[in-house]
């Protein structure tokens, strides 16, 4: 893998270039505001104890309190939470949400604990933490957690603070505050950007493959099926597989969910080759970062990419893709529904105000539909790709917050 935080900083870098960024402010946005490393210590369910290491990246706060999410992966290193807060920051910027960015990460194995296990290690990340609340610094899931794992943050930090406290905590469930479409929020937002961009490059209807079938690559498949698109391959960690007349995404979700994976799917072949290089029109990367880099970028052969995973295309790749023609559909503006969702939680939380499925999908679809113009505004004005026009749009909101602000 390679160093996801250099690459991250590199496309500051080429952003602050084009808008001619003050080195200071510069210099400010390319290290984390506060970067923390502590450890936990979990008793397991043998009686020892095992010591895990934890960090939290707040990259920025000019432009509103630290948000989002924890991961919780083996592997995981210092250099990926703080890139994760750094896109954070662009995401927030992109989408008009008064956030800075934030990130958390345990190294661990979800898959080698004990549900008791796991419980005590996140419950022990808050208690080590200590976030000071919705008002400064807000955790959220990523990968490795989900709304059970906020459930038991939110429900130590309030024994911890005391009061009850939903806002200080996003992605938990709905009971606790949470809100609706909090799980289907990334994956909407995914597919009506590449609704849009499929729209506009006469597209619409097409051929769809979607490396990686989790929560977001999923919910993406089903939204674009319902849109009328035909999704004709899918691959998770055990396989691909495809289908020249189109996958039934519904059916496919429910026999992931009982096998544990896509393969074995009826009706459905084995993909032959890489999912990447399938002959479509859209593709999908939800997986991991820098899947598709120099190697195999010429072989991709799909007229559109739209980046539902962080950094799916490393910047070796970006060159190559946009001087065969390929239009890319950047990570911080294509994900960014889970955080305009996550803002609107937070917004509920506060108010204590909670809306319906429908009034979430009806703004988040407004918003999505609005951060797309704008981006594309830009990239037109600037003669960019949108992967620049998207980070200058978000460092001049995060310029005149920081300017505003008296720091430089």
């Amino acid at each position: 893998m390679s160093d996801v935080w250099e690459e991250a900083r590199l496309n500051l870098r080429k952003a602050a270039e084009i808008m001619d960024l003050e080195p200071e402010l510069l210099r400010r946005l390319s290290t984390p505001m506060r970067f923390t490393e502590f450890t936990i210590p979990v008793r397991m369910d043998d009686g020892r104890k095992e010591l895990f290491t934890a960090y939290r990246s707040l990259h920025q706060d000019a432009t509103g309190p630290t948000k989002d999410g924890t991961r919780v992966r083996p592997g995981l290193t210092p250099g990926e939470i703080k890139a994760l807060s750094l896109f954070m920051s662009v995401k927030h910027a992109v989408a008009d949400i008064p956030a800075g960015g934030g990130k958390g990460g345990i190294v661990a194995d979800p898959s080698r604990l004990s549900e008791g296990e796991y419980e005590r290690l996140i419950r022990g990340f808050i208690r080590r933490l200590l976030p000071k609340g919705a008002m400064a610094d807000v955790p959220g899931a990523d990968i490795g957690t989900d709304a059970r794992a906020m459930a038991w943050m939110l429900d130590e930090y309030e024994q911890i603070s005391g009061c009850h406290s939903p806002a200080a905590i996003n992605d938990k469930p709905a009971a606790l505050g949470g809100s609706e479409g909090g799980h289907e929020g990334t994956g909407w937002g995914v597919a009506e950007f590449a609704h849009l961009a499929a729209t506009e490059l006469g597209l619409s209807g097409g051929r769809v493959a979607v490396q990686g079938f989790g929560q977001v690559g999923s919910i993406t498949a089903l939204t674009l099926e319902a849109k009328g698109y035909k999704v004709i391959a899918v691959s998770d960690l055990t396989g691909a597989i495809c289908d020249e007349k189109g996958l039934n995404v519904k059916e496919l979700l429910a026999h992931a969910a009982k096998s544990g994976a896509v393969s074995g799917f009826a009706g459905a072949k084995p993909l032959p080759g890489p999912i990447l290089g399938t002959d479509c029109d859209i593709l999908i990367p939800a997986a991991v970062q820098d899947v598709i880099d120099a190697t195999n970028a010429p072989g991709i052969k799909a007229k559109l990419l739209v980046e539902a995973a962080n950094a799916p295309i490393a910047p070796s790749a970006d060159p190559i893709l946009l001087a065969s023609g390929k239009t890319i559909v950047p990570d911080v503006v294509a994900n960014c529904g889970g955080v305009i969702v996550c803002d609107f939680e937070r917004t509920q939380g506060l108010s204590n105000d909670y809306w319906s499925v429908e009034t979430v999908r009806e703004k988040l679809m407004s918003r999505v539909r609005r951060v797309y113009l704008e981006t594309k505004a830009i990239s037109r004005e600037l003669n960019v790709p949108m992967r620049q026009a998207a980070w200058v749009k978000a460092l001049k909101k995060i310029r005149a917050a920081m300017l505003w602000r008296g720091w430089s």
